[in-house]
């Protein structure tokens, strides 16, 4: 896992965010508040240490797309429970066929990556922002390690967002994925990259 500070505050609240395959920083650029934001990506392995987060008196987790079953691996490998938890525009299960992607799609993504298919993942994704700079080996390599880790426990959501124009997980996959939890899902229209400029952190933990 790689890991960067989005913000830092001095106000003792974190927002941990384990974002999404190759994307970064970029959908979540323009969301304000949240205290100090650290946010956690590349699940090629999910060992490595992050940041002392005893330091902190209150951690929200906002697990997005692949970064949803990575932060439930994650959190039952460190016994770590943020003071609330949720999950956008992904499941627990990312290479399946039915409560995921389809691990053939997803292996074909892998190796058929190029820059004009990452820039048509980006799109499809709704990725309003500029294309980030990637890693071509290093991201196919995090797309293998997904499939081999599989699906991840359940830790227990506070909230799911469910993306409805999602081109990337499929909404229907989502729904089949969560409908064992609806008092905690909520839809939102909204394609895979749901996040709009001026929408506060809060707006998506609550």
């Amino acid at each position: 896992m790689k890991h960067r500070w989005l913000a830092q505050s001095d106000d003792s609240r974190l927002t941990l965010v384990f974002g999404g395959w190759a994307l970064g920083a970029a959908p979540f650029r323009g969301l304000t508040g949240g205290g100090s934001v650290l946010l956690v990506d590349d699940y090629t392995g999910l060992d490595d240490p992050l940041p002392d987060l005893a330091g902190f008196d209150h951690v929200d987790m906002l697990a997005f797309s692949f970064g949803v079953a990575s932060a439930a691996h994650w959190l039952a490998s460190t016994h770590f429970r943020p003071d609330r938890l949720v999950a956008v525009s992904g499941t627990l299960h990312p290479a399946c066929a039915d409560r995921g992607i389809a691990p053939d799609i997803v292996r074909a993504t892998a190796d058929q990556l190029s820059s004009a298919s990452f820039i048509k993942f980006c799109r499809r994704a709704g990725l309003s922002a500029d294309i980030p700079e990637l890693d071509f080996e290093q991201a196919r390599k995090e797309l293998h390690a997904v499939i081999e880790r599989g699906s991840a426990p359940d830790p227990g959501f506070d909230r799911v967002w469910i993306s409805e124009r999602d081109r990337i997980i499929p909404t229907n996959a989502q729904k089949t994925a969560w409908a064992a939890t609806p008092d905690v899902v909520k839809g939102v229209a909204a394609p895979h990259v749901p996040f709009q400029p001026g929408q506060s952190w809060a707006e998506w933990l609550s």
